[in-house]
Formats: C-alpha cells, structure tokens, sequence
C-alpha cells in the first residue's frame, strides 16, 4: 500500500531521524510511538506528501487514497455543520448532479430517435450503477451518523461551522476524513478533541474500516484497542515491533536490556583496546599489534544506548493539609450562559481523600462546575467548601499564569523543597524538559511545553484538593503514567476531567457523569461506567427488550395496586408523618454543623491572635498565656472532632431522605 525508503530529516547540522524504512500493507492498523520531538507528526505529514524528506522517498501504487488528519489546522468556511460533512462525499455529490440532470433532460425531450438522445439513455445506467456503487442512497444517514458518533446532536446539523470552536472544528474534520474512506488512513491524535463515548464510537469505527490505518496518539487504551503493530521512532532511527502497543512495551524493555548490556560490554572492550594502544604505542615489537588495533577501533560500528527511560522516576505531590470530611457538597447548582442553561439543579457531594472522574460530552458543564468551585464564576444554587479546603487547579489555560521572564529550572527549583528540592532536573525530565530546555525563558516555550511546567508546580504545593481539567493533553505515554503513580500515592481529594480511559483506570474510585444539566453518580472505575454505558445503548438499539420489559413492570403494577388499594389511605398518613420528623432530623443536623463551623471559626481567629502574641514579644509572656494557648488549640480539637461527626449525620440524615 505504501512504503517509505530510506527517508532522512535533517534541520541544519541536526538530524531528527535517518535511515527510516519500512512497508504497510492493506488493513493493518499500526501505531506510531516515540517521545515528544521524536519526530512522529513530522513522519505523518511525508507520508501523506505535506512535508519532503531531506533524503528518501515514499511509494505509494497510482490510484491509493490517502485520508489525512493533522494535529491541528486553520479552516474557514460558511456553511452548515452538515453541508460542510457531506462535502467528503464530492465525487459521489457530482455524480448525483449529473444524474438527476441526465433523468431531467431525458424526462423533458422528445427527439426519442436523435444521437444527443440515445446517449443519454446509454449514459443514465451507467451513473446508476456507479452512484450506487458508491452507496449513494445512503451517504447523508453515514454523515449523521459520524456527526452523531462524535458527539454532535441532530438540533446542531443546521447551525453555522464559523460559530464551532476549535475542538467541536476538528471533530467535523475527522467526520470528513472517515467519510471519505480512504484507503489508508492517517491520524494524528484523533482522540484529543473527544469525550468516552466518542472516542468508543471511533474505535467501533475503525474497527471495521477496511482499509490501512497509521496513528500517533498518547491513549494507551485506544492504541491497544486498535492496533496491532507498533513502529518506533527512536534516538532517530525506526524500530519495529509487530505487536499492539502493550506487547511493544514489553518487548522494548527486554531489547533495551541487551543493547545497554552490549552498550557496556562494547565500552569495555574499547577502554581496553584504547589502554593497549597507549602503552605499547612507541614500541617496535608491538607496532603492528597496536596499528592492528587502531584499524579495529576505526572500522568498529559504536552501539548506540537506547533513550533514558523516564518511566522508572517516582515523584509525589506536597502533603495534603487534613480537610473535614466533606470537601464539596453542591445542591441546585444552576448556571447558564445566557440562554444556554449548562447546569440546572444539580447535586454532588466530594468527600476526603476520593479521587473521582467527571466525565460527559464537551459542553456539558464539566469546566463550569470546576470554575464554580475554584470561584471563578457567579451561579445559583448551594455550594459549600469543607473546613480548611485548600484548592489547587489545573486549568486548560492554566500556563497564562506563569511568570514567563523566568527559566524553566528557576520556576521550579524555588518551589521545591525536601528531596524534591535535589531531584530538580528529574522532575522536569520526567515531563519532557531536559537538557537547555531547561535554561529557556518561559515566554518562549509552546503552549503545550508551558501547560506541561504549571502541572509540575501543582505537584509541588500543598494543596489537598486538586481539580484536573485534561491535565494529560500535553503529556506523552511514559509522562503520563509517572503523573498517574503519583496522584494513586496523593494523600488529598482528586476531581479530574479526562477522557483518557488508561489514565483514569485504576486512579478513580468513582465516576460523576454530566449529561442532560444534571450531575449523575457511577460507582466503580472508569471502565465500570464504560460498559455500563455501553449495555444502556445497546438496550436502546433493541427496542424489544425494554418493550417486554416495560408489559410485564406494568403487569405486576397492576396486581400490586389491587391487593394494597385497602390500605393506601393509611400507609399514606403514616409516610407523612416519617416525612415530616425526617426532615425535623435534617434540620437538626445541618443547624449542628452550622454552631461547629461558627465555634471552629471563632477558635482560629483566636489561634491566630495569640500566634501574632508570641511573634511579638514572646520573651514577655508568662506561663498562664502558654497554658491557656494549649488549652485553646485543645478546644479547636475537639470542635474539629464534632464537626466531623456533625457532618457525617447531617450526610446520613440527607441520603435517607
């Protein structure tokens, strides 16, 4: 289908890869791995003629298709959502045109005899035939479909593409590249723009595609779920391994062993050979034994070590200060943009120490609801922050904060202390900063490079609630995984937004999902809500199921209504009365921890002055000031302890309702 030869990419005096070979057959579905930098996207782009080698070439047979998506791209049109989808189908488009005005001429002349006439009728079949070769009676179904697979609602098919953000843009594109049905396809990150239920829609999808695919992308999961060979770009040159993504990882620690192990056996003999030469080097009796050595150091072909494997550091977050019990209990949280209502009513509650997933298509109101913790924007409805909540966020836009006259190293090291303050440079290493990367101011660094130093500074404060909104987009595999050990190891509470399925497996405990303005709860992991997600829609696909369900609920309603009719007018007194003293229980509970958090509050205010007391003239004290300052930070213990049990009432009293 398509092979590359000898290919060569060289910018000046550096060279980014060299040597580069390898072939693609029809329907093999390949994966491209290596580091930022390494070159992936730039192999992508000469695969598809967008970008020439320095040297090499590209074969590909007269007549392959190739369907392309880049990382990113600058498109302008002025048309609708849909219009805009179905331009993936112009040839069939054209074909259609042609046919209906072939069936209009025919349809409207009379010459049944002329050669203009006869020709039509010759004609008219054969556009037949290749229009319904080409699936013409069902191509606008394929297009909704796509659109409705990535996220897209049937209300947005009319609207205008100029009015898309940039993410909601590239999904349009993606539609189009799929819809086209190349016959090799070329992805680069497809999955960064999409929510879980998208992302599973297009592992359906190509699944079934019948042509080749190439891919670079950081999701571990999509990759092992669609792949089934792995080529590596590394320290420039390509290797490859006929193996999902996983298999690959394996098989490329075991090929790392035996060439650092030649690496230093190799080493060794070219110390000892060189140690030979210089002792020898003016001795006639050994003058051909040392020229005999020196041509075997100049013909010898040096093994290169493979690149340093990051996934070995362990970094952790700053301790998390102790918070109550609850941290976040939102009820009839509603806000609208305009007239666009994101959330309506809804309720969550985050307790100490979860570590939890919101997930949900793009614009359902995750970013809102981060915002309305963190303060950043006005709502309506109840929102209460737990006792010494101390929040750390990480925004999408997170990098317009940095100080960017600063050096990389600089923006870290001052806030680094302990043992992270001596493992400065692993710590920047682990997220793609090394060498004069490090040296660089931060107002020149790329987006990506300076979303990557705000996560780090997160790691570094002591915060004990982080909110996460997509912190892995600029993170590669190997980055990604050493921020995942280290949030399993943080001692604090975890919200992240993320539709990276590898990434959340194993980390969340449990899943909010915002769908419809409200905040629905999942117990279990990531991949719990998946398939539960996945068992919803396919009761939605056969009809029949919920049909028969729905007879024979109604069925057995109908016999529970007859036997109980007799004693529903006093079941229902009784519910009224357990109604009323429930919520009498709730009242007390809430107007407990209310006199608590008053109490706790008035404690540390008083904490803090005798603090600024002992700062100041802490010589001048007498004991009865110490004591009685013991005696209060004893106090604030103890309010601190009821408050908790306060609360877990108040929580118990509120489920039960």
């Amino acid at each position: 289908m398509i092979a590359a030869r000898d290919i060569e990419v060289t910018f000046g005096s550096f060279t980014l890869m060299r040597d580069v070979s390898f072939l693609i057959n029809s329907q093999e579905r390949v994966g491209l791995a290596g580091r930022n930098g390494a070159g992936k996207t730039t192999l992508l782009r000469i695969l598809a003629g967008e970008q020439k080698p320095s040297s090499g070439l590209v074969e590909r047979p007269a007549g392959v298709n190739i369907g392309y998506l880049p990382q990113q791209m600058k498109v302008s049109d002025n048309t609708t959502l849909l219009n805009e989808t179905l331009t993936a189908f112009g040839e069939l488009m054209a074909i259609e045109r042609e046919r209906d005005l072939c069936r209009e001429q025919l349809a409207s002349r009379s010459d049944y005899e002329s050669e203009e006439y006869l020709a039509l009728c010759e004609k008219l079949p054969l556009l037949e035939e290749r229009y319904n070769m080409l699936g013409g009676g069902s191509y606008v179904g394929e297009a909704e479909q796509a659109l409705t697979g990535l996220g897209f609602r049937r209300s947005q098919f009319d609207a205008p593409t100029a009015k898309l953000s940039g993410g909601w843009r590239m999904r349009v594109e993606l539609a189009k590249v799929l819809l086209s049905k190349p016959d090799i396809l070329l992805l680069d990150e497809p999955t960064n723009h999409l929510d879980i239920e998208s992302i599973k829609w297009l592992e359906d999808y190509l699944a079934a595609y019948q042509g080749a695919l190439i891919m670079v992308t950081h999701d571990k999961a999509f990759l092992d779920n669609i792949t089934t060979r792995t080529l590596e770009i590394t320290s420039g040159r390509l290797e490859d391994y006929r193996v999902p993504y996983s298999k690959y990882l394996q098989l490329r620690q075991e090929r790392r062993e035996h060439v650092m192990a030649a690496y230093k056996n190799q080493k060794k003999a070219i110390d000892d050979t060189e140690r030979f030469i210089d002792r020898f080097r003016y001795k006639a009796t050994k003058a051909a034994q040392v020229q005999s050595r020196i041509k075997q150091l100049e013909k010898l072909e040096i093994t290169e070590p493979e690149e340093e494997d990051s996934s070995s550091i362990v970094i952790r977050f700053a301790p998390a200060p102790r918070s109550g019990r609850v941290v976040i209990e939102a009820d009839n949280l509603t806000k609208a943009y305009g007239d666009n209502i994101v959330l309506d009513k809804a309720s969550i509650v985050i307790e100490r120490g979860e570590k939890v997933a919101l997930v949900g298509r793009n614009g359902e109101g995750k970013t809102t609801f981060a915002r309305i913790v963190t303060g950043e924007i006005p709502f309506k409805g109840d929102l209460r922050l737990g006792h010494n909540v101390k929040t750390g966020y990480f925004a999408q836009n997170q990098d317009e904060l940095l100080d960017g006259e600063k050096r990389v190293f600089d923006t870290i090291d001052e806030l680094a202390t302990g043992e992270m303050r001596t493992r400065t440079a692993d710590l920047l290493g682990a997220f793609l900063f090394s060498g004069d990367e490090t040296e660089k101011k931060v107002k020149v660094l790329s987006g990506g490079e300076r979303s990557r130093l705000a996560l780090i500074k997160l790691l570094l404060q002591p915060y004990n609630l982080l909110l996460m909104d997509e912190p892995t987009n600029h993170l590669d595999i190997r980055s990604k995984e050493i921020l995942k050990q280290a949030l399993v190891k943080y001692d604090g509470t975890v919200l992240i937004i993320s539709h990276d399925r590898d990434f959340l497996d194993g980390l969340v405990t449990k899943v909010y999902e915002f769908t419809g303005k409200r905040i629905k709860e999942h117990i279990g992991g990531i991949y719990d809500f998946v398939n539960r997600k996945k068992e919803e829609a396919a009761k939605l696909s056969n009809p029949a199921l919920s049909v028969n369900r729905g007879v024979s609920d109604r069925e057995g309603a109908a016999v529970a209504d007859s036997s109980d009719a007799s004693s529903t007018k006093k079941r229902g007194s009784e519910l009224r009365e357990e109604r009323k003293e429930h919520r009498r229980r709730v009242n007390r509970a809430a107007r407990e921890v209310e006199r608590r958090e008053e109490a706790i509050a008035k404690l540390e205010r008083y904490v803090e002055e005798m603090n600024r007391e002992i700062e100041e003239r802490s010589e001048n004290l007498e004991d009865s000031f110490f004591r009685r300052y013991e005696e209060v930070k004893g106090q604030l213990e103890k309010e601190m302890s009821e408050w908790e049990k306060a609360a877990a009432e108040l929580e118990n009293a509120q489920q039960q309702e």
